[in-house]
């Protein structure tokens, strides 16, 4: 006896894999772009980002070698190499701070 082709159908939709779906999450281009405008240069020394941006609402202390030290503002977060900019990221993506 020969399955009829809707029989067949039915099978192989059965047996096909469930479709995958994903989320994709947007962020408002001008806002990053302004954000990262305002950031800290790559190079900037510890006096030149503090003359430029005030003081750091806090300053965690170096670790590891080399050492990378970082000073937390209210906007953005700084990491320094010895005492030069290595980088700097925006609040809302930095990790926690202990």
């Amino acid at each position: 006896m020969r399955p009829s082709a809707a029989a067949l159908a039915a099978l192989l939709a059965a047996l096909a894999p469930p479709t995958l779906a994903a989320e994709t999450l947007t962020l408002p281009a001008a806002s990053s772009a302004r954000a990262s405008a305002t950031l800290p240069a790559r190079g900037m020394s510890m006096a030149s980002v503090e003359a430029r941006y005030g003081a750091p609402v806090r300053r965690l202390g170096a670790v590891g070698a080399p050492p990378i030290s970082r000073w937390v503002y209210r906007e953005f977060v700084v990491y320094f190499e010895h005492d030069h900019v290595v980088h700097a990221i925006n609040a809302v993506t930095a990790p926690a701070t202990p």
